[in-house]
């Protein structure tokens, strides 16, 4: 295969990047680095979906088929996160496999409901994840990270409940210890892996800790052996439901909010895997194409929609995954995704492989739970600090957290809503969301009742610039920041207004498109946001290329020096249709 295969299944950690998306390797290794990338996703896509299956109450037909159509799905979707057609599409390696997110909804909506509600909930709920890439530039300033994070805590503190339970999970008959010693030896055999394991090991870690647990299993004697001796080699599962409800009941309405925060909260969380991926993926630092993570979210939307067809936990893009293999590796090229499906449909296909996952004990189920669902809220609590706490969002994470958690399951909600009421709608997760984004809609409202006069809405052209130069003299007189202040935030407004303006070879001008400006004071420095169309290059990347290279200088060039040397940062996030630019600009009275 060559010397790079053969590095990388040496285990090096943290390889330089030996192929970037946009670069083909040869299929040889696009298979090597695809399979490594189907055991990192092989044990969570088995364990998401058992615990989910087990927990709702349903028999072991319909786990079989629920492994292995997840299997088939986060193939599927793995796949078409590899290229980019229209608005769909990643064009990066991103590693998919069921979402925990959803196992607590599942189970709720399968034990109140049945398992067609729950499949004709996810059908409706993918047109929310493909409708929130095409609004991503309004909703990103609701679901904002503070809200996002809340939920996330809420989500892995709901859960828990449901790892305990299985902990218990254990034959007739066997020993009253059996089940926790199994699940402590599980965790006990993660925290060793996970702290000590590198290169390889690191993609074998979930395994090892699995088998150590079904090793104590085995010696307490509930481990069904025969399952895996009398099963064939391949096969596909007979489909144990019967569809999709096109009669929905009072069931499905009531559920349907929840599933609907559920989903857009997958789709936030989707946001920022997608910008750690394009991170790592890349030799150079590069600014974040937020197009490419709108065309992650509509292929998620798309995972949706099969995991609705075909009843199982919907897939969800990992991150850590991604980046651990192209840190693993040194190749981020697209196309392993391809080699990842490919490894993926073959183990689907495996029915030795789906009786080996259905003998997995319950304590092993709980004890893999946990330690997901710790590592989720701790998740939730970065996402949270990623933008700092100031007095209004410590107070959005308080009470969403204290009334999510205080109410959850609570007999206040069914004492106001009546019992089966009260039941569906009284889930924490629900609570808090409700809480969190209904505040942040309070403090937004607020926040633009205050700042109305710092608003400005013009042509995108350069005959407005008196009006942005007016607009910044105004909002610099009611600071009250001193001449050289003043000055310097209305050059770096100039500068803004000059970069934005460059146009593609080709680009006829015939329709100019509206810039709205606003300005937010933040302490000692104001904000400005310039909201307009799209243009091709990034701002961000072509700052870092002027700060690298000294080539001849053209006008556009220079706007972006003196772009760079007015304002104190710059952020530039491409969406299609929609082009923000952020400055900030330092000041003093």
């Amino acid at each position: 295969m060559g010397r790079l295969a053969n590095e990388l299944t040496t285990g090096n950690a943290d390889l330089p990047i030996r192929f970037e998306p946009e670069e083909a390797c040869p299929p040889s290794t696009a298979l090597v680095v695809g399979f490594q990338g189907a055991a990192l996703i092989l044990a969570p896509t088995a364990l998401n979906v058992a615990v989910a299956i087990r927990s709702a109450g349903l028999d072991d037909d319909f786990l079989t088929w629920s492994i292995f159509a997840a299997l088939l799905v986060s193939a599927a979707i793995t796949a078409f996160q590899a290229f980019q057609y229209w608005r769909f599409g990643a064009g990066h390696i991103v590693l998919t496999c069921p979402a925990a997110l959803f196992i607590g909804i599942m189970v709720a909506a399968v034990s109140a409901a049945g398992p067609e509600t729950f499949a004709s909930l996810l059908v409706v709920c993918s047109v929310i994840q493909v409708a929130l890439a095409q609004w991503l530039p309004t909703l990103r300033k609701i679901f904002t990270p503070v809200v996002t994070g809340t939920v996330t805590m809420l989500i892995a503190v709901s859960v828990l409940p449901i790892a305990f339970d299985s902990v218990q999970d254990v034959p007739a008959g066997a020993p009253a210890a059996s089940g926790p010693v199994i699940a402590g030896v599980t965790l006990l055999v993660s925290v060793v892996v996970t702290l000590y394991a590198k290169g390889r090991w690191r993609l074998v870690g979930p395994f090892i800790s699995i088998a150590a647990g079904c090793a104590v299993a085995a010696a307490f004697g509930v481990i069904d052996a025969d399952r895996i001796v009398n099963a064939g080699w391949f096969g596909i599962p007979s489909l144990p439901y019967s569809g999709w409800d096109l009669t929905p009941g009072r069931e499905f309405w009531l559920l349907l909010p929840s599933f609907a925060i559920l989903t857009l909260i997958l789709g936030i969380k989707t946001i920022s895997d997608g910008v750690a991926i394009q991170q790592g993926s890349r030799r150079r630092p590069r600014a974040i194409d937020f197009r490419q993570i709108q065309g992650m979210l509509s292929v998620n939307g798309i995972g949706m929609l099969l995991g609705g067809i075909t009843s199982t936990l919907p897939p969800m893009s990992y991150s850590s995954f991604s980046v651990s293999l192209i840190s693993l590796t040194g190749v981020a090229a697209r196309r392993v995704g391809i080699g990842v499906a490919v490894v993926m449909v073959v183990l689907a296909l495996s029915s030795k492989l789906a009786s080996v996952l259905l003998t997995i004990p319950g304590p092993v189920l709980g004890a893999y739970l946990m330690l997901a669902m710790g590592m989720l809220f701790v998740s939730g609590w970065q996402t949270i600090l990623r933008e700092g706490l100031d007095p209004s969002r410590v107070l959005v994470v308080a009470l969403a957290s204290a009334l999510g958690l205080g109410l959850h399951n609570h007999s206040i909600t069914r004492d106001l809503f009546g019992e089966e009421l009260g039941g569906l709608i009284g889930s924490g997760v629900t609570i808090g969301a409700v809480v969190a984004v209904g505040m942040t809609l309070m403090l937004r409202a607020i926040d633009t009742i205050r700042s109305l006069r710092s608003r400005l809405e013009v042509t995108l052209d350069m005959a407005s610039l008196p009006a942005v130069d007016e607009f910044l003299a105004g909002v610099a007189t009611r600071l009250a920041w001193n001449e050289a202040s003043a000055l310097r935030l209305r050059a770096a407004g100039e500068e803004a207004l000059a970069s934005m303006l460059a146009k593609e070879d080709g680009d006829d001008g015939s329709q100019q498109p509206r810039l709205i400006i606003g300005a937010r004071p933040q302490g000692a420095m104001v904000e400005l946001e310039f909201v307009a169309t799209t243009r091709q290059e990034n701002v961000e990347d072509q700052l870092a290329y002027l700060s690298h290279e000294a080539p001849t200088e053209t006008f556009d060039d220079l706007s972006l020096r003196l772009l760079r040397h007015h304002a104190s940062a710059v952020r530039h996030q491409k969406f299609h249709s929609v082009d923000i630019l952020t400055v900030q600009v330092e000041g003093g009275s």
